[in-house]
């Protein structure tokens, strides 16, 4: 299974007997799936369908789903509704008996809400019924539009996160070889240090600070940490291959990856493994960004 993105757009269209429509999915970074309609009035009956086929086929980001249906040939109706303007123009005459008020006009009448009533033509039901189908029907090609923008952004993806686990292993491969990192070069600097102290002052136990010397060189060692970045390094690229919705997965690497690679640092006492271990984190820093962006 491929790697996908979170990020996609898809739209299609369709016609059924009057009705004219058209779907517009979009979907972009979230912690976990949610689906978000939006759908004009009288076609609530496709909300179940299209919410239950969504969570089916994807597991995150934010899905934006909207329908736009329009009907054509069919002339809108505009009516008076006399219920609510007889009750208007009662209130009015009471409150022109009580006061010098001038009494309502028709422009202020018809401006009214409520009085003035847009009604859709009655809808054949077999149409609408029809229409309601190629609409479920529409909505699966846009979904299946998404999913495959989706999986082709993830295609890039897999290949730019192969490449900073190519860079990280490369990058521990250069601190692996730095001679600085070595303990005995770490033991001959400090015993440097060592020999500088005892030829400034006689109060120095040589016994003790050669001790010490060997205590700091075994803790900054930093084997440890270059074994777990391989393995971290051989868990992402089986992730990678494997594919499928392993964003978080993937985005619990990126944090172990820069646990590791800051400890590497701190125990650095090299200028060159210091340099390599920042360059390292930046890579990682990159890596943790693109899978942000994985389903």
């Amino acid at each position: 299974m491929a790697l996908s993105s979170m990020t996609g757009f898809a739209r299609s269209h369709g016609t059924s007997g009057p009705y004219v429509f058209e779907w517009e999915l979009k979907s972009v970074n979230a912690k976990g799936f949610d689906f978000r309609m939006r759908l004009p009035p009288g076609w609530d009956e496709i909300e179940p369908v299209a919410r239950k086929r969504a969570a089916e086929a994807l597991s995150r980001g934010t899905v934006y789903a909207n329908l736009s249906v329009k009907r054509s040939g069919a002339a809108t109706v505009v009516r008076v509704n006399d219920e609510v303007l007889t009750s208007i123009l009662k209130v009015a005459a009471e409150i022109t008996e009580k006061t010098d008020a001038v009494a309502p006009s028709v422009d202020g009448l018809i401006a009214i809400k409520g009085v003035i009533e847009v009604v859709e033509p009655e809808s054949d039901e077999a149409e609408l019924a029809a229409a309601r189908a190629a609409v479920a029907a529409a909505f699966e090609r846009a979904l299946q539009g998404l999913i495959d923008m989706r999986r082709r952004e993830g295609v890039t993806l897999g290949q730019i996160l192969s490449q900073r686990m190519d860079d990280i292993e490369r990058l521990a491969a250069r601190a692996e070889a730095a001679p600085g990192r070595k303990p005995e070069a770490i033991r001959a600097r400090i015993a440097e240090q060592v020999a500088v102290l005892l030829d400034a002052s006689d109060r120095f136990d040589p016994d003790r600070l050669s001790q010490e010397a060997i205590m700091i060189a075994t803790r900054a060692d930093i084997r440890e940490e270059l074994d777990r970045i391989a393995s971290h390094v051989a868990q992402a690229r089986e992730l990678i291959g494997t594919g499928g919705p392993v964003g978080r997965r993937l985005d619990f690497l990126a944090q172990e990856f820069n646990r590791e690679v800051n400890t590497t640092c701190s125990k650095s006492n090299d200028i060159e493994l210091t340099n390599t271990g920042l360059e390292m984190k930046n890579v990682v820093e990159q890596f943790r960004e693109q899978v942000q962006n994985l389903e």
